[in-house]
């Protein structure tokens, strides 16, 4: 009861300090000046390991870590080691499907308290991150990072190897990866290794099953943002890649560059039995069922099994026996 009772008398404290970039209001000074690195890309704590910087002490702390080489905390269900134990709390969500962040507008739940954040700026469209030389607001701080650079244009880094500029000497010492065959994030369960940290974490999911990117429109997860992004295009019927010599227009990038190859010819995909070539890997899986006898369609209605299922031999079946008519 007492826990309570002084859990009450926190939420109602007053917070005199108010930021003047978003209006977020806090209780101490301290807390209000740990808040404003947020809004600028200074990050005064550096680590003296490998250089990154980190804008709260807390952060650097923890970052630290890392290098010791210690994951104290294990999950029991996929055996996922963690540095932090909050961390590890977060990750166990995953599993229990514990959601504690409640949307107080319409009562969408989160696993991740920056989750329900960035989900409530979508009811306000609030856009805290302004640039501080143009009007562009931003609901992000890595977008106002990016933006900044545009008014910059300075291209500081080239790689040696190819030419190639970046902005900033973390994207140069990824892109060099590519040069050098460098992968040095390792999946811990499956030893299957990675360019980009990020590459891992997205790979992780395929251990976990957590698929954080939800569609708004029909409630279909995803495990990446960009498999959202493009299944979206499904319902705004979206095509925005074009070919230049036909002006077919195609959804996925990949499904242009398919289509290409009827243009230039190419049929880089080939059949290691009869050795005929095809354009499309999805047509080469197709055409070794020929080889395999492989038949994956079964008519629901008779048994018979079938090589090909959409408007094809199945489909044809289907339509003309089961419907009275004759093929």
């Amino acid at each position: 009861m007492g826990r309570t009772g002084l859990s009450n008398q926190k939420t109602h404290r007053t917070k005199p300090f108010a930021c003047g970039n978003c209006g977020k209001t806090f209780e101490f000074r301290s807390c209000l000046s740990r808040h404003r690195f947020c809004h600028t890309d200074e990050r005064p704590y550096e680590c003296d390991q490998c250089n990154k910087a980190f804008k709260t002490s807390g952060n650097l702390s923890a970052h630290k870590k890392i290098h010791t080489g210690r994951k104290p905390y294990s999950c029991d269900h996929c055996g996922t080691e963690f540095h932090q134990l909050g961390n590890y709390k977060r990750h166990l969500r995953i599993h229990t499907g514990k959601k504690p962040y409640e949307c107080d507008q319409c009562g969408k739940t989160f696993r991740l308290k920056c989750k329900l954040r960035r989900h409530q700026r979508s009811h306000r469209d609030e856009r805290p991150y302004r640039c501080d030389q143009c009007d562009w607001a931003f609901k992000e701080a890595s977008g106002l990072s990016r933006h900044r650079q545009t008014h910059t244009g300075a291209k500081a880094c080239s790689c040696d190897q190819c030419g190639k500029e970046f902005m900033q000497s973390e994207s140069l010492k990824r892109h060099k990866r590519l040069h050098t065959g460098e992968k040095p994030y390792e999946c811990q369960l499956c030893g299957r290794r990675f360019v980009l940290q990020g590459a891992l974490r997205s790979h992780m999911r395929s251990h976990t099953g957590e698929k954080p990117y939800e569609c708004g429109k029909c409630g279909k997860e995803f495990r990446e943002r960009s498999s959202l992004k493009q299944h979206n295009r499904i319902h705004t019927g979206e095509r925005p890649y074009e070919c230049d010599q036909c002006g077919k227009t195609f959804s996925i990038s990949k499904n242009l560059m398919y289509h290409m190859k009827i243009h230039t010819g190419e049929k880089k995909y080939r059949c290691n039995v009869c050795d005929r070539a095809l354009r499309h890997p999805e047509y080469l899986k197709k055409h070794k069922r020929v080889h395999t006898g492989e038949k994956p369609y079964e008519c629901d209605q008779c048994g018979q099994r079938f090589l090909i299922e959409a408007r094809s031999h199945l489909s044809l079946h289907q339509s003309s026996v089961h419907a009275g008519l004759k093929p």
